[in-house]
């Protein structure tokens, strides 16, 4: 499983994915720092199976985190540091996002 940055090398589904697409507001306000953390933090929790993440010129990101389990997404977003994180996302960094969870069936790629 991988937390580098790259394609994430994610094991045999089914396993599940947490897609967050984001507009980001102006400025960076804190921003670079937070988001390094929360992806050094989240690799840190049990059931994380690794991070893609791409944002475009406009500002539009999508980060893709991949968890074993509901029950470990559950845990992540409890998390009173990453609670913190998603509450300056709501006021200050984010103009819109949208979280989605997905189970992943079937997955597949270059060896």
């Amino acid at each position: 499983m991988s937390a580098s940055p790259g394609i994430a090398r994610t094991p045999e589904p089914p396993y599940y994915a947490v897609i967050f697409t984001a507009r980001r507001t102006e400025g960076d306000h804190g921003y670079t720092a937070m988001a390094a953390r929360m992806e050094a933090l989240g690799a840190t929790y049990p059931g994380f199976l690794g991070i893609e993440s791409a944002r475009g010129a406009d500002g539009i990101g999508i980060t893709v985190s991949y968890w074993r389990d509901e029950a470990s997404i559950a845990a992540w977003k409890r998390d009173t540091e990453h609670e913190r994180a998603q509450r300056g996302g709501r006021e200050t960094w984010y103009a819109d996002y949208q979280v989605r969870i997905a189970k992943v069936e079937r997955a597949y790629g270059k060896p």
